[in-house]
């Protein structure tokens, strides 16, 4: 695995817009290195071979599926080899209206990097949230990456970024 990190892109799908709001949250928070902003639906397979270090972003709809661009684009990015890359994957749901399949697409896209050899940080704890199911548990204590619930826990939302950056910053370091 590469010791450091000089590019890093935050790839990410939105239909409402709140996955991109999210998504310049963060980038207005990345300090480690500059972090490119790109839609999925902008994006080829090969661009991801670019970029040492990726942050994915997502929703999830209705019974546990993609967000529209990361559905249309899934196929291709399941060719994609993570091999010496660095991927972090946060996701939007709800916990509460859709509990049985709280941020899956998290889990359908940390599957994928996992498999193709990525290695995945940013692991984030389950507790706080109310849900019944999710494709993106790693184990019973953590997701494969960051939470987000706008529709039930927005207030929580600064403070989750916030420590979800610290977190990845320490462990890049």
């Amino acid at each position: 695995m590469k010791d450091t990190i000089d590019t890093s892109a935050l790839i990410f799908g939105t239909d409402t817009g709140i996955t991109e709001e999210i998504s310049n949250l963060i980038s207005d928070k990345w300090t480690r290195t500059d972090l490119d902003l790109i839609e999925v639906s902008d994006i080829a397979p090969e661009d991801f071979y670019k970029f040492d270090f990726l942050i994915l972003g997502l929703s999830t709809w209705y019974d546990g599926d993609l967000q529209s661009d990361w559905e249309t684009f899934f196929d291709d990015f399941k060719t994609i080899d993570f091999t010496n890359k660095h991927v972090a994957i946060f996701g939007l749901g709800d916990q509460i209206g859709y509990g049985e399949y709280f941020i899956d697409g998290v889990g359908i896209l940390a599957k994928i990097v996992i498999e193709n050899g990525g290695n995945l940080i940013g692991n984030w704890p389950i507790e706080g949230y109310e849900f019944t199911e999710s494709k993106a548990q790693m184990n019973q204590d953590y997701f494969y990456g960051l939470a987000i619930d706008e529709d039930t826990q927005s207030s929580q939302t600064h403070d989750r970024v916030e420590r979800w950056i610290e977190q990845l910053e320490k462990e890049l370091s």
